[in-house]
């Protein structure tokens, strides 16, 4: 069934998208993530309103999110470079394995409910936001990060989840440089350069996953929408460098809690659409 729009619900889902863009850009630079966790419910939310399908829903959503993180990240990574905040050893290190994971990612999204990625999404919210929210300084894994092999699967792991989450991999590795005891601004920093080694393959393996399914919004290319791409991605990338001069600002601790509660302010907007 072909979905169609009104242009009263078309404006609104535009307004909704202009928000979400400059929010979306002030968070990658803060947090050094693509802005997933918020474009992502934003968008569920606006292609509910217009009708969408809920078996397809949440897929365009995720889609659409990886879209609006490649260059959103390309920028971020831009200015954290400026200063001297991106651990670029760690980036190489995980060329390889994270696009596999991706590519691992796209094949489950596929096959899983809009239901059961919406589960996904808040799940894995909830747990970093409780991590952010609780942890001490002593709570580590170790004082180095590994190398070898657990570096590879630690960038699987990264690639697979973080596209299942439509986020740009910022999430999970600030958690994970964090355990190891590296300081907050470096995690972040590399997190925006984890962004398009995720986004890129991500977003190719969404428009693979959902082409020509039913039910799809207008202006869709399998699972990813370019008016929402089209909206988001200009206000995002001006708005980027406004969150870089924050997260320089602020200090580590104020960082992990303004993530936390962030984070789990959408975990729980999420659960509630699923009952």
């Amino acid at each position: 069934m072909e979905i169609t729009a009104t242009t009263t619900q078309l404006v609104e889902l535009v307004v909704a998208l202009i928000v979400s863009g400059a929010i979306t850009g002030v968070l990658a630079g803060l947090f050094g993530v693509g802005g997933g966790a918020v474009i992502v419910p934003v968008l569920y939310q606006a292609f509910a309103f217009l009708g969408v399908d809920e078996s397809v829903r949440m897929h365009v959503s995720l889609g659409t999110s990886m879209g609006v993180i490649i260059p959103t990240a390309i920028r971020s990574l831009s200015a954290h470079l400026s200063r001297g905040s991106v651990d670029t050893a760690v980036v190489k290190s995980w060329i390889v394995p994270m696009p596999i994971g991706v590519a691992a990612a796209s094949l489950v999204a596929a096959a899983l409910s809009g239901r059961a990625l919406a589960g996904v999404f808040a799940g894995i919210a909830v747990m970093v936001s409780l991590r952010l929210l609780l942890g001490r300084e002593s709570w580590r894994l170790g004082d180095e990060l590994p190398c070898g092999i657990w570096r590879f699967v630690a960038g699987l792991v990264i690639g697979f989840f973080s596209t299942l989450m439509g986020v740009g991999g910022g999430i999970m590795v600030n958690t994970f440089m964090t355990l190891y005891g590296r300081p907050m601004l470096q995690a972040v920093g590399t997190s925006s350069a984890v962004g398009p080694i995720i986004a890129l393959p991500a977003v190719l393996g969404y428009i693979w996953a959902g082409w020509g399914e039913p039910g799809l919004p207008p202006f869709s290319i399998g699972y990813v929408n370019l008016l929402g791409m089209a909206v988001l991605i200009p206000l995002s990338v001006l708005a980027a460098p406004y969150g870089v001069k924050l997260a320089h600002a602020l200090s580590r601790r104020h960082l992990e809690i303004a993530f936390g509660i962030f984070l789990m302010l959408v975990a729980i907007r999420f659960f509630l659409t699923l009952f």
